[in-house]
Formats: C-alpha cells, sequence, structure tokens
C-alpha cells in the first residue's frame, strides 16, 4: 500500500527596504512589494503571508529596524506549524541584511525552522542545506563589502569637508546656503552665509538667557510670535510628543541646543575634532563660554518665568556668618499672633533670620545705587586682554587638532598618535577656556539697559531671576550675621556686602 503524503502549504513572508527616501515617496518600496507579490504567487506559487515594509531605513548603520524583527518573528514561528513551508523573500540579498552579524544569526534562526530564502532579483536557497546557507552567506558578504567600501568613501569625504570648514549636510539654522556655479550651470560648490531672521534669533535667544531670561520663558514668547522652530518643515523620521507635524514649535530644550552650537562661533565639529569652520560666526567665543557655563550650572533651565521665587537663597550670593552654610527661605514669627512671614534662615544650624522682605529691599537698594553710578559702564567693563589672550590659544588648539588629522590623512602619523595628541590638545583647550572664563570681566549683558538713570525705573518691574543674574554678574556677596538685638527693625549693621572691586564688609 502506498504512503500518503499530504501536501504542503508554502507561506510567503515578502520584506522590502529602501536605505534613502528622504521626501517619503516610497515609490523604491512599492516597486519592491508589486515584484515580490508577482514572484510569490508566479514564480514560487505559494501564499502571500504577509509584507513588511521600511522605507528611508538603512541595514548597514545599525538603525534599528522594526518590520524586519516584525517579518522574521513571524516566519519563524510559521515554520514551526506542521505541514507548512516557510520562505522568506525580498527583491535582493542587500535588502535583507548588509551586516554579517545580523545575517549569520538569521541564516541560523532559519536553519533551525528548515525555512527558505528567496530572492527576485534570482537565488533561491534552503537553509537546511549546509551548501546553500555557505552560497547565501558568501552572496550576502559581497554586499556587506560594498557597504563597508562605500562607507569608507563616505567617511573619507566627510573628513575632507571638515577639514575645509564646510557643512556636512543641510545648511543649519542661522544661515543660508548660496550655491556656486560654472560657466555650464553645473553646481561646483555653495557657501553658507548668515540668514538675517535666523540670525537674529539665535543672537535674541543668547541675549536673553545671559540677561536672566529661563530658556521655557524665551520658548513659550517664540511660539506665541509664530517664529518657525529650527527643523520646521523639515521631513523627520521622529520628532519629541510635543512637536506638532511642521515641526515648527519650540519645545522643550529647544532653545538650549540651539545656543550651544559650536557652529555658532565658527566652529566645525567632526568625530570630536574642532576646525575652523568656512561659515560667519553668529555669537562671540565670550558669549558662548558664558552661555556654557550657564547651563553647566543649570541658571537657565527653569521650566517657568516664576520658578525661581527668593533672591538670595542657595548658591553663593548670600551665606551665613557664623557657619558659611547656605541660605534658605522658611516662615518664622508668632503663629498665635499670625505673624508668620517669610523669613532668610541658615541652611544649616539655623545661625541667623532675616525677614526676607527687609532684606532684599537692602541688598536691591545697593545694587540700585552702585548701577546708577553714570561711571559704572566704564568700570564694570573692566580688561579683557587676559581673557581674550586665552581664548586666542584656543583657537591655535583647535587649528592644531586640525592639522593632526591632516598629518593622520597623509599617513605621517598612526591613529594612536593621532588619538594621544587630540586628547593632550582637548585638555590643553579646556585649561584655556577655563582661564579665559577666570579673567572675564563683569558679564555686561545681564545688566543690559539697568545701568545709569534708568536703572531706578527698571528695576521693580524685573522678575527675580533676572535680579538675581543681575547679583551674580556684579558678583554680590552677602554674608548674614546674627541680629545685635532681639525685636522689630532692620539692623543693616549685621549684614556684610561685597561686590566686583568690593571686598565683602558691613
Amino acid at each position: 500500500m502506498a504512503a500518503v503524503v499530504s501536501a504542503l502549504r508554502t507561506l510567503v513572508f515578502l520584506y522590502a527596504r529602501i536605505s534613502e527616501d528622504p521626501l517619503d515617496q516610497r515609490r523604491g518600496v512599492g516597486r519592491q512589494i508589486k515584484d515580490l507579490r508577482r514572484w510569490a504567487l508566479e514564480d514560487i506559487g505559494g501564499e502571500i503571508a504577509g509584507e513588511w515594509v521600511e522605507n528611508d531605513r538603512s541595514a548597514h548603520s545599525g538603525e534599528e529596524r522594526p518590520e524586519y524583527d516584525k517579518m522574521m518573528a513571524a516566519a519563524l514561528a510559521a515554520a514551526q506549524q506542521p505541514g507548512v513551508r516557510v520562505v522568506v523573500g525580498a527583491y535582493h540579498p542587500s535588502r535583507l541584511w548588509r551586516q554579517r552579524v545580523e545575517r549569520a544569526q538569521a541564516i541560523e534562526d532559519l536553519r533551525a525552522v528548515r525555512a527558505f530564502v528567496g530572492f527576485e532579483s534570482g537565488g533561491y536557497f534552503n537553509m537546511a542545506k549546509a551548501s546553500d546557507r555557505s552560497q547565501l552567506a558568501n552572496l550576502g558578504e559581497s554586499d556587506t563589502a560594498e557597504s563597508e567600501v562605500k562607507s569608507e568613501r563616505v567617511q573619507r569625504a566627510a573628513l575632507e569637508r571638515a577639514e575645509e570648514g564646510q557643512a556636512n549636510g543641510a545648511v543649519s539654522y542661522g544661515w543660508r546656503r548660496v550655491y556656486r556655479h560654472d560657466e555650464d550651470g553645473k553646481v561646483i560648490g555653495f557657501d553658507d552665509i548668515e540668514h538675517p531672521v535666523q540670525k537674529a534669533v539665535v543672537q535674541e535667544a543668547a541675549r536673553r538667557l545671559l540677561s536672566g531670561d529661563p530658556q521655557r520663558a524665551i520658548e513659550a514668547d517664540f511660539n506665541a510670535r509664530g517664529l518657525p522652530a529650527p527643523g520646521a518643515g523639515m521631513k523627520r523620521k521622529k520628532r519629541s510628543i510635543t512637536q506638532d507635524e511642521t515641526g515648527s514649535q519650540w519645545g522643550k530644550g529647544s532653545v538650549k541646543k540651539l545656543v550651544l552650537r559650536k557652529a555658532n562661533i565658527g566652529v566645525r565639529v567632526h568625530r570630536g575634532v574642532e576646525y575652523k569652520a568656512a561659515w560667519p560666526a553668529l555669537l562671540s567665543i565670550e558669549q558662548h563660554a558664558r552661555l556654557e557655563d550657564l547651563f553647566s550650572k543649570g541658571e537657565a533651565t527653569s521650566s517657568s518665568p516664576g520658578q525661581r521665587k527668593h533672591l538670595l537663597t542657595w548658591g553663593e550670593v548670600a551665606t551665613c556668618g557664623p557657619c558659611g552654610n547656605q541660605i534658605r527661605v522658611a516662615m518664622r514669627g508668632n503663629a498665635k499672633r499670625g505673624v508668620k512671614k517669610p523669613t532668610y534662615v541658615c541652611d544649616g544650624k539655623g545661625c541667623v533670620g532675616r525677614n526676607e522682605e527687609a532684606l532684599d529691599g537692602y541688598i536691591e537698594g545697593i545694587v540700585v545705587e552702585v548701577l546708577s553710578d553714570p561711571a559704572a559702564a566704564d568700570i564694570f567693563a573692566g580688561d579683557k586682554s587676559g581673557a581674550l589672550a586665552a581664548l586666542e590659544r584656543v583657537e591655535a588648539l583647535r587649528i592644531r587638532q586640525g592639522e593632526a588629522a591632516d598629518d593622520y590623512a597623509a599617513g605621517l602619523i598612526t591613529r594612536e598618535q593621532l588619538h594621544r595628541i587630540t586628547r593632550k590638545l582637548a585638555d590643553d583647550i579646556a585649561e584655556a577656556q577655563a582661564e579665559a572664563k577666570r579673567l572675564q570681566p563683569i558679564d555686561l549683558t545681564a545688566l543690559d539697559g539697568l545701568m545709569g538713570g534708568q536703572v531706578r525705573k527698571k528695576w521693580p518691574a524685573l522678575t527675580v531671576q533676572r535680579k538675581r543674574r543681575v547679583l551674580e554678574a556684579l558678583s554680590f556677596r552677602v554674608r548674614i550675621h546674627p541680629a545685635s538685638v532681639r525685636g522689630p527693625g532692620f539692623d543693616h549693621t549685621t549684614i556684610d556686602v561685597g561686590w566686583h572691586g568690593r571686598e565683602l564688609a558691613g
């Protein structure tokens, strides 16, 4: 009696991918799927079990491919069912795999379930056979080698652009691109020049941050004024959950990212090495250094304009005379008589206490007097020569970093020597930047519009953050000593006050 053999169902799992589709036209993957459907039904004679598509997604860079993962999971699960033959189909081996590790893992997974792999461009492999697995691996190796050679060309071109100070990719916010053409109209290069509107936005953001405005207040103001954010109208694979489809909204952190770019000071960064950029700077090196310092201290990240409620709490501005601890605010007074009031107190042992309103009024009065001096601008401008010399040293060290990269590209030094030189120069740059910061005179940006006869009129309307920034810019220091006499009234003789050029003294 002849054995009865049940017919196998052939399920074909179709996967299509294209690496680049910046306009999201999907025509490449659309053609692949169309051809794959015909191949699965006519050439393979199977049933299409599903279609998985990834558009504008690289398989070589290590970028996540969620649709590929779903397709493999579905194929492996189906292959374990009785009476089923599974075929994973793609247009070409390079559409499925570019990386050796990923390809090897997939071949092993498909071997375990005795699945098949086929390509519309040619090739059909039984993963249960060692010879087929070997052929598929060798075929894929050619794709990997091709990708690696292309990657090396791209990296070398990127280094060359960096050495020339040219931008990599689309023009950045703050500049506009002007193309150069030859006699036949062919594009032979480009120059990035200042974008008048976007440049003004970058400079306004920097100026306001240095004047004391928190970044969230600036972002809210830019949105209210309808100023498009960087990336507005550009096609992006991902956007934050608070961003609209056009990318026009200023989100949390947008201003910080904008002002801290090295590009703003005419520096091109490539693989951690800084090169002099070919485009014009939007901010001064001094401004950028102050902004970096501002954010490193967390002083510009307030989530709302009213987050700082007290002028003298925390930081170095006000300290306790007896123990040197910081100052905080607590409610103090006679609870039975209902006269508890905000009071500055020592955060350590509670050594001192002063009525917040009275102490603020005293300190603010001194600040206004200092700024009202007609010669304030000249007094606080100070000597910038030391700071400028340190910043010039920073620029010279960056040029040496670029020269080291040139020497490596020319084969004059080894990779290890390049890394050692780069690390040493990076340390020297950090040291020079710290020296420039130490030698900087007062940040006059924080005092913008507050020196001279107008300060008495403007001061009461300032936010607490802006007032605090002025105190910090002037290096104001307040030391609170215990009151000599208990009871009502404010004894200013127990308060030591100092600022830029004036020793801390009562």
